[in-house]
């Protein structure tokens, strides 16, 4: 047992020196502006927004609460204020094809400026229009060329009239066209009496009728023509009049807008549509009389509505890039979508009704999001990906995006976007993108992984005293006393499993420092000090360890077997760790080997009832790899051994538990008892040599609480492995018990240093012959297995003869 080594308590917990902190309170301690131990990461991300060549998009990785979230949002906002504040964006209708609205971009806060200025200009000219055409001017010019148009028509009717009368002819004109009746002296004739008249008369009538109604269709056509050409001069008159009364209001817009060419051409389209359908500015004088008049009036209200600017993305109140988080990343969020609504009983839509998304509103600066959210919204990766690879952003259905449904819908023009992703998540949801997704390492080549630990060193301790001091301020706490921040950094450096280390999962460092704000206004204390940081701890763990009192009491009446004193042959006693959620504790289980003569070596009654995860049953294999180096360099193995977690249903992972499994191997072939007051951990390779596992700390606390009930004896204790030293951060009930001897905690290197702390018999060093010493546990299980091996040969020597003699007898 020379190489075994029994732990002091200075060795079982962080130990920090209430000497390193020049504060007494946290009301003196400067609050912390920066990130703690996130170095790597904090760099990767300044690089990432540093560098504007494209694909330089930003994954941050870490587990939930190391701060990942609040850093790159302060991170972003921080590079976002010292650049300019992007364009604004507009959509306007496309006179000439309105599916295909038009976009186009103005300075920051001139999109807004411009809508308000066409706002104006409808309103301008609702009045200005009426008004023109109200006047005295345009009604002279307008009666003149229907005083024309009456004139040419009286005209053509008269000389019409005079002819058919000439020709025996009486003209009647009616809605539906006209009718010629013959007269005779002067009379017209009725039906009856034209057809009393000779035959040869009534022939020539009818030569006389069709002549008439030839002229009359002459005449008729003259007319009409007569009326388009007046409808014309009308129109034209409207056009000049109206003009007359646009084109100055649209010109000033003209010049202000002259250093904008898509404006410019914009109003001019504007000012060619106007004068096009001037009518839909005339006033309905009959409106009030006529209650029908009142939907035409409202349909050239909506028709007024067409000149509108639709600003999409506006501006005029951004400082500096834009920094947009989009909590709900749906496709149509993300990329933007075409509203509709039923008018008359129809679905219909346009450019007004084009709604913008995330990208819209982050183009020119950086959009934070949440990769899982992105990942289970229908589209909305496809759509991010596509963005991000043709710098245009597409305003698509997603139906028609996945070709799945094509319908009659707005077609408004791409707009181009710059714009930095972050996209947040965890290192498995980016090695899956990474390894599965050819476009994710072009489009994301920036990774800033958060690490969940950083060093115990005197700097940090000094950075998390001002994380504690802010965490004050904003969160409105009493102020810290210095053993409370002891006590803090104690459970910060168990958190991270490791005296050298402290966490950076500050989420959890909150929730205690919020948890003792309570418990010292319970106290009515005015500062948090070291006990109430203790009790947060203990009410917090108390708040979620009801499974493991469950088992202490089935320890305590026997339901579950475990011995904590004495010595037996085959069982040793190993740790294990439950986690309920986000709380582990430790659970000894009772390990048995039987061992006997036969040929399957190691079997694993787990993996045998497939109740064995793959890193088990790999350390199990690993047993037969030792015992074959170990002892069978003469002879081949003639062992079979049967292992197996007495009272374990569930199953069994991990390979912890592998060197005490060969405990149990090696105690069962030497006959050698175990001792059942210490307990076992640590996971072993083929060479003997043992190696760290992981919640050393729970599981001696989970075995010291089994001792504590089954009572303390005084030679109780746990075997770890020596590399898990610096892991532990023992509660002060385990380290007051090793203080006062009453438990005991070794850390061993290699299987021999165990078993000799476990059985008391030295394990033997192999001599020069390849022999161990008499006595030594190898010397005891090497004899026993060539016992195995002899007896199997003179079995199977004896089994040959007897069928050989049987042979012969044939």
């Amino acid at each position: 047992m020379a190489g075994t080594k029994e732990l002091p308590p200075e060795k079982l917990r962080y130990h920090c020196d209430l000497c390193h902190f020049d504060f007494d309170t946290t009301e003196t301690v400067p609050p912390l502006e920066v990130m703690i131990g996130q170095e790597r990461a904090v760099k990767a991300v300044e690089f990432g927004l540093l560098a504007k060549n494209p694909g330089y998009n930003i994954y941050v990785s870490g587990l939930v609460g190391t701060g990942k979230i609040t850093y790159a949002e302060g991170a972003v906002c921080q590079a976002a204020a010292k650049e300019a504040a992007p364009d604004d964006w507009c959509y306007v209708n496309n006179f000439e094809n309105p599916s295909q609205p038009i976009a186009f971009s103005l300075p920051a806060g001139l999109g807004f400026t411009l809508r308000k200025d066409i706002e104006a200009l409808v309103e301008e000219l609702k009045t200005d229009i009426p008004k023109v055409f109200s006047g005295d001017d345009y009604e002279q010019a307008k009666n003149a060329i229907l005083s024309k148009l009456q004139e040419q028509r009286a005209q053509t009717l008269e000389a019409f009239n005079q002819r058919a009368i000439e020709l025996g002819i009486m003209p009647q004109w009616s809605t539906t066209g006209f009718v010629g009746i013959p007269m005779s002296e002067g009379k017209p004739l009725t039906p009856d009496e034209f057809q009393k008249l000779e035959q040869e008369e009534r022939e020539t009538i009818e030569k006389k009728l069709l002549a008439v109604h030839e002229k009359a269709l002459e005449s008729i056509r003259f007319v009409q023509n007569v009326e388009r050409q007046a409808r014309e001069e009308i129109k034209e008159l409207d056009g000049k009049i109206g003009l007359f009364a646009v084109g100055y209001v649209i010109d000033d817009l003209i010049n202000k807008y002259h250093e904008h060419e898509a404006v410019v051409e914009y109003l001019e389209s504007v000012k060619k549509d106007v004068v096009k359908n001037i009518h839909d500015f005339k006033p309905e004088a009959d409106e009030d009389v006529n209650p029908l008049l009142l939907f035409q009036r409202g349909a050239k209200e909506s028709a007024k509505d067409k000149y509108k600017v639709n600003l999409l993305v506006d501006n005029r109140e951004t400082r500096g890039a834009p920094v947009i988080i989009e909590s709900n990343p749906t496709y149509y969020n993300l990329v933007g979508r075409v509203e509709y609504e039923t008018r008359m009983g129809m679905v219909s839509t346009d450019f007004s009704m084009i709604k913008p998304g995330a990208l819209h509103r982050a183009n020119g600066g950086y959009l934070i999001l949440h990769a899982r959210d992105v990942l289970t919204n229908l589209g909305s990766w496809d759509g991010l990906k596509r963005a991000l690879k043709t710098k245009k952003l597409f305003l698509e259905n997603l139906g028609e995006h996945y070709g799945m449904l094509a319908m009659a819908s707005l077609k408004p023009a791409a707009i181009p976007i710059q714009v930095k992703v972050i996209l947040i998540g965890n290192p498995y949801l980016y090695n899956l993108l990474f390894s599965y997704d050819e476009d994710f390492r072009k489009l994301f080549k920036v990774y800033a992984d958060f690490d969940v630990e950083m060093d115990n060193n005197q700097l940090n301790n000094q950075k998390l005293s001002g994380f504690i001091s802010s965490t004050v301020k904003r969160e409105n706490l009493k102020h810290f006393d210095r053993s409370a921040v002891r006590e803090v950094l104690v459970y910060s450096s168990r958190l991270a499993g490791s005296q050298k280390k402290l966490t950076t999962r500050f989420s959890e460092v909150v929730e205690l420092l919020c948890e003792a704000d309570v418990w010292a206004t319970l106290d009515h204390s005015q500062l948090i000090s070291e006990r109430h940081i203790q009790q947060a701890i203990t009410e917090k763990r108390y708040r979620s360890n009801k499974y493991e009192e469950k088992l202490q009491e089935m320890f305590a009446d026997g339901t579950l077997l475990i011995d904590t004193d004495g010595a037996k042959v085959g069982q040793v006693n190993g740790l294990a760790v439950l986690s309920i959620g986000e709380y582990m504790f430790g659970k000894p289980s009772r390990i048995t080997a039987n061992t006997f003569i036969g040929k399957s070596g190691v079997v694993n009654i787990e993996r045998e009832t497939k109740s064995s995860g793959a890193s088990h049953t790999k350390g199990v294999l690993i047993l037969s790899g030792y015992l074959g180096e170990k002892y069978a360099q003469g002879f081949p193995l003639a062992v079979t051994v049967s292992l197996t977690f007495e009272q374990l249903y569930d199953g069994v992972d991990g390979d912890s538990a592998s060197s005490t499994e060969l405990y149990a191997i090696l105690s069962s072939l030497s006959s050698l008892p175990i001792k059942q007051n210490i307990a076992v951990t640590g996971s072993v390779n083929q060479k003997g040599e043992i190696q760290p596992i992981g919640g050393a700390t729970e599981k001696i606390e989970g075995y010291f609480a089994v001792c504590k009930l089954k009572g303390l004896t005084g030679d109780q204790g746990v075997m770890i492995p020596h590399q898990n030293i610096d892991h532990l951060n023992l509660n002060e009930e385990v380290i007051s018990a090793v203080r006062d001897g009453k438990f005991h905690i070794y850390a061993v290197k290699t299987i021999d240093e165990g078993i000799e702390v476990l059985t008391g018999i030295p394990a033997g060093q192999q001599q020069d012959d390849g022999a161990y010493p008499s006595e030594t546990v190898h010397e005891l299980v090497g004899r026993k297995l060539k016992n195995y091996t002899e007896t199997l040969l003179r079995l199977s020597r004896k089994e040959e003869g007897e069928v050989s003699g049987t042979k012969h007898e044939i």
